[in-house]
């Protein structure tokens, strides 16, 4: 999978992302990162890429032109027109089935805006998708992209070295995770469950099944609704 980040912040994004599980696959070649810097695509001699909003109004806004050459350099180079993610609260709430959705391409690009957001015309020329991961506002669309990088990276093939983790993970069939444990058995008088000792692999599982539904119930009713649970659950 090949993952483009239009940004005024590469740094960033290649900092970010370039450890733990996402730096091991670029590492391995499962997928490609690459964060490409707007500035350089401006055609202002002092690398601008913001101007004030018609109309007036506090703040900037990136203007249309550097962020079209920068997209039109990237599908040039790769050879056709990927879909395009802006960071925006303004757009689709982020979960684990878009995740699911976008892991399917083989290319990505996200477009991350600045200071009040882009010029409107870009997104009705490049943008497919707008995306947010949350109903709050931050900096840039930096973080949010390298949020979707790495949920997305997670379930593309030969990332996580157990290929069943990301199907188990909270979120899988709209359940959170069930409890986790490990050595020592007893820690400051707290014991690991004894069904977990027991070695019964069914019993196991029809446990952690029961912990995944009632865990999401209490902490994430509205889950829990799309749930299609069995007659014995």
């Amino acid at each position: 999978m090949n993952f483009y980040v239009m940004t005024l912040f590469p740094e960033m994004i290649m900092n970010g992302l370039s450890n733990s599980i996402t730096g091991r696959a670029m590492q391995n070649g499962q997928i490609h990162l690459e964060a490409v810097n707007i500035r350089d695509y401006t055609l202002e001699r002092h690398g601008q890429v913001d101007d004030y909003p018609y109309g007036g109004g506090a703040g900037m806004v990136m203007q249309a032109e550097p962020i079209y050459r920068t997209w039109e350099a990237i599908i040039k180079r790769i050879g056709k027109r990927p879909r395009v993610i802006y960071m925006t609260p303004q757009g689709r709430v982020f979960r684990q089935s878009m995740a699911e959705e976008l892991a399917k391409e083989e290319d990505l690009l996200f477009l991350c805006g600045h200071y009040e957001g882009v010029d409107e015309r870009i997104i009705e020329m490049i943008v497919t998708d707008q995306v947010s991961i949350g109903d709050y506002v931050l900096t840039g669309g930096e973080l949010p992209a390298m949020v979707m990088i790495d949920c997305i990276s997670r379930l593309v093939p030969g990332v996580l070295n157990n290929s069943a983790s990301a199907e188990l993970e909270s979120f899988h069939e709209n359940l959170l995770e069930y409890p986790q444990y490990t050595r020592p058995e007893e820690f400051m008088g707290k014991r690991v469950p004894e069904i977990l000792l027991s070695g019964h692999h069914a019993n196991i599982e029809a446990w952690r099944r029961q912990q995944s539904i009632q865990r999401t119930g209490e902490r994430r009713p509205d889950l829990l609704e799309a749930y299609h649970a069995s007659k014995q659950e």
